[in-house]
């Protein structure tokens, strides 16, 4: 793996489309290292969004293509970026010449090779440069960018992917960036659960949350999850910085995977069952601390709670 701190003049216009949470983060990272970005999102409030912060508005992902030299996506899932880089109003429609398609995007690491190898034949490549981390990570520049790719593609688009994060490894060829990321949400996704769990243990115990939150600030149980979501999870502050329901499909593409290699992953399927639960009680689009509450929900008729994390099943 190698390591990437490389800031230099930007000089390029980037199109970025997708416009969500980690999508608007990745539009003030790049418009604060200088770089012109032109944006689009099926949804026109992100676009007045994207404007506001000083980027342009495009009317389809083609125009983004049009007008920019770089490409950036930040969608929800491969199907979605196939259907914008391939379809009637995608990317390749562009009569522009862009050569670099940079794809955030958490995404099926199959879609993610069969996509470049299309790609290349049209002398297009694609990195997948998925991201650790939150959209606020993302945007204060924190979270870890995870590439792959062809490895000279990856050495022209430094400056951009520099302007992204200040952590950027290059994992190896395509797909690799998109395997990276299932495997780290794995384990960062078990954090996030362990930690809620833990909480509401403790609390059951009678103990005072807030001093041992900060005893798990410093012993062995700590984990990154415990200063990113550990405050959001006692103060019932669920504002999404990620989705349970994003990160389901996460899960779902873990077990995927998982399956293929004959490789079980027990706590991976406890995992994916505590989502689904949380879904259908209504939380799947907050954020994914509120798996405390599916935790807290799980308590016998007899043994009722004030919690105000808990939130009834619907």
């Amino acid at each position: 793996m190698s390591e990437i701190r490389i800031q230099r003049e930007p000089r390029e216009t980037i199109g970025l489309i997708g416009l969500g949470l980690m999508g608007s983060a990745a539009a003030k990272r790049l418009l604060s290292a200088g770089y012109p970005v032109v944006g689009f999102d099926v949804n026109a409030d992100k676009c007045r969004a994207l404007q506001s912060l000083g980027g342009s508005p495009a009317a389809s992902p083609k125009d983004v293509a049009q007008a920019a030299q770089w490409i950036v996506l930040s969608l929800p899932d491969s199907a979605v970026v196939r259907e914008v880089v391939e379809g009637a109003d995608g990317i390749v429609r562009a009569a522009h010449k862009h050569r670099y398609v940079t794809d955030t995007t958490t995404g099926d690491p199959e879609e993610t090779i069969r996509l470049a190898e299309r790609l290349a034949h049209r002398d297009i490549a694609l990195l997948d440069a998925t991201v650790s981390g939150s959209s606020r990570q993302f945007r204060d520049g924190e979270a870890v960018l995870m590439v792959g790719g062809d490895r000279a593609a990856f050495e022209r688009c430094t400056d951009i992917l520099a302007a992204l994060s200040e952590k950027v490894f290059y994992l190896g060829p395509s797909g690799s960036g998109s395997k990276a990321k299932l495997a780290g949400n794995l384990v960062l996704g078990l954090n996030r659960l362990a930690l809620a769990e833990g909480l509401v243990f403790a609390r059951a115990l009678g103990l005072d949350l807030e001093r041992f939150l900060e005893l798990l600030a410093v012993s062995p149980a700590y984990s990154a999850a415990v200063d990113s979501k550990g405050r959001k999870m006692l103060d019932a502050d669920f504002t999404p910085q990620s989705r349970i329901r994003q990160h389901h499909k996460d899960v779902a593409l873990i077990l995927k995977y998982a399956g293929q290699a004959g490789q079980e992953l027990p706590l991976s399927r406890v995992h994916a069952d505590i989502l689904e639960a949380a879904m259908a009680a209504g939380d799947g689009d907050l954020d994914n601390a509120a798996v405390i509450r599916e935790i807290a929900r799980r308590r016998r008729p007899s043994q009722p709670t004030n919690d105000p994390t808990e939130a009834p099943r619907k």
